[in-house]
């Protein structure tokens, strides 16, 4: 008879357990892993209209920057009220061109918005963000003031040839340098 309580009672203990375990929080927070492009602004607006909701992403995955996540990381979103948070789609889907050569960090476009600049402002905006204003910066291929790509300088990377190159791969690609800043101002990059 005692071998069959044993039995019983180790039953219905494993059983117990079983349903203990197998059971999920109903209030758990939400995993997002950043995709190349994401900014911690670009993910809190797909899980609340909240523009505050950015700063309980960044403290509830111990963030201190918020203009840097790396793609690939895996952020916990917080719940609302504990409701599970899931992802909105956008109102609209835009294109954005893939660069090859962005680096595996994404820098967050900043918080605030710069007023409208001419293009010489628009221009030096840039040149400071990119590399303090040096023409002698340098981070992996990408060299000078501009950080253009090396194969774009052909060799020749004094400051005529930088702001030659820069004017034209502005020029190309968004037609003005204003257009460039706000390129810049979304994605951390131009």
């Amino acid at each position: 008879m005692k071998s069959l309580k044993t039995l019983l009672l180790g039953a219905t203990l494993a059983a117990g357990a079983t349903v203990l375990l197998g059971t999920t929080d109903a209030f758990a927070d939400t995993s997002y892993t950043v995709q190349s492009g994401d900014t911690l602004s670009t993910i809190s607006a797909k899980y609340s209209d909240d523009s505050n909701f950015i700063h309980s992403i960044a403290e509830k995955n111990q963030i201190s920057n918020l203009n840097l996540i790396i793609t690939g990381q895996e952020l916990i979103i917080p719940t609302d009220n504990g409701e599970v948070l899931e992802a909105t789609a956008p109102a609209e889907e835009t294109y954005v061109e893939a660069d090859p050569a962005q680096e595996t960090y994404t820098e967050a476009a900043p918080v605030e918005q710069a007023a409208p600049a001419s293009s010489s402002s628009a221009k030096e905006w840039i040149a400071q963000k990119e590399s303090g204003g040096s023409y002698s910066a340098t981070n992996g291929r990408y060299i000078g003031r501009y950080q253009l790509d090396s194969s774009y300088l052909n060799g020749d990377y004094s400051a005529e040839n930088q702001e030659r190159v820069a004017d034209n791969y502005v020029t190309q690609r968004y037609g003005s340098w204003e257009n460039a800043q706000a390129f810049w101002l979304s994605n951390g990059w131009y």
